[in-house]
């Protein structure tokens, strides 16, 4: 074994593999675009099915029985294992299933998973890095080392899946971000063309679906929730509660005011819109403002020798030519 590990150490190999990992890097990258599906047609599909589900439950509801937005697996080992263990207590499935929705899932065999692999991936990770640091690291590792070491994995495994969905939700939060002041613009627009807000909803998810297939899914998915749902104020509470952000809070704020009182909407949207507007201006002074700060580190490493050769590089030729 510790043959393998110096042999793989060498230059040679390392720039072998190195090579191997660039070619293989650069046929990807020109294969990807032949490789690439319809995101915003494959997001409209899965809301769509959510949208079935809510016309089911409504009518489910009209013929008097109790049926249920969300499918519950009944079979499955995986199932049968959260339902046995008690996960859902242990780990607060209530907050999971919130933070999983604000990552995109929203079924519930996905936070079986989610809650499965959070009580297998510690007990994998510990596992491993025990046998490695008996095995592979057994010279570097002292015996009395070896636990802390799988313990130090458990801990790992334990955040591991938490840390993996939450960048997730905030690479989802980031797209709906980058294209929601361009979102309230368009809705704006079509309320005071005398659009209703379902209609504009749609419009705007139509629009802005090359930007944000997030948000369009978002969008559409209200869209379904306000045709089928009984309470509107659900429905766009719904909203804020899947995207997990102020912004989209305080416009689903005016629109349920505006259902309530029958305020006028074009006005509250005009006002959230110019706010948008203006932060995300700030955020973008504040981003160029701290620019200089970062180029300085690499301005000293890169350009400045560059200058001083160019600028000195002459000169010491010509007092070595006249040495």
């Amino acid at each position: 074994m510790m043959n393998v590990v110096s042999n793989l150490i060498q230059v040679e190999v390392l720039i072998s593999i190195f090579i191997g990992f660039a070619a293989f890097g650069t046929i990807l990258t020109i294969a990807a675009p032949y490789f690439a599906t319809d995101r915003l047609g494959s997001r409209i599909k899965a809301v769509s099915i959510e949208r079935d589900k809510l016309r089911a439950q409504q009518k489910a509801q009209m013929a008097g029985s109790e049926a249920r937005l969300r499918d519950k697996p009944k079979t499955g080992i995986v199932t049968q294992a959260v339902e046995a263990l008690n996960l859902r207590r242990y780990f607060a499935a209530d907050s999971a299933r919130d933070l999983l929705r604000q990552a995109g899932m929203r079924t519930e065999r996905q936070l079986v998973m989610f809650l499965g692999l959070r009580f297998v991936t510690p007990i994998v990770i510990a596992i491993v890095a025990f046998v490695y640091s008996s095995t592979v690291f057994a010279e570097k590792v002292p015996p009395n080392m070896r636990p802390i070491v799988g313990l130090i994995g458990l801990i790992v495994g334990f955040y591991l899946p938490s840390i993996v969905v939450k960048n997730l939700r905030s690479r989802r939060q980031e797209s709906i971000r980058r294209s929601w002041s361009d979102a309230l613009d368009l809705l704006l627009i079509c309320v005071e063309s005398g659009m209703a807000i379902e209609p504009a909803m749609h419009r705007v998810a139509r629009e802005i679906g090359s930007g944000s297939v997030p948000l369009a899914e978002e969008l559409t998915l209200t869209i379904a929730e306000l045709s089928y749902l009984q309470d509107r104020r659900k429905a766009f509470e719904n909203l804020a509660k899947r995207t997990g952000m102020p912004t989209v809070k305080s416009v689903v704020t005016s629109l349920i005011q505006s259902e309530r009182y029958g305020t006028p909407l074009g006005t509250a949207l005009r006002v959230l819109a110019q706010e948008n507007r203006d932060a995300r201006m700030s955020e973008a002074e504040r981003k160029a403002a701290a620019l200089p700060p970062k180029l300085t580190v690499p301005m000293i490493l890169f350009f400045l020798p560059i200058i001083f050769v160019v600028i000195l590089g002459p000169a010491i030729i010509q007092v070595m030519g006249l040495k």
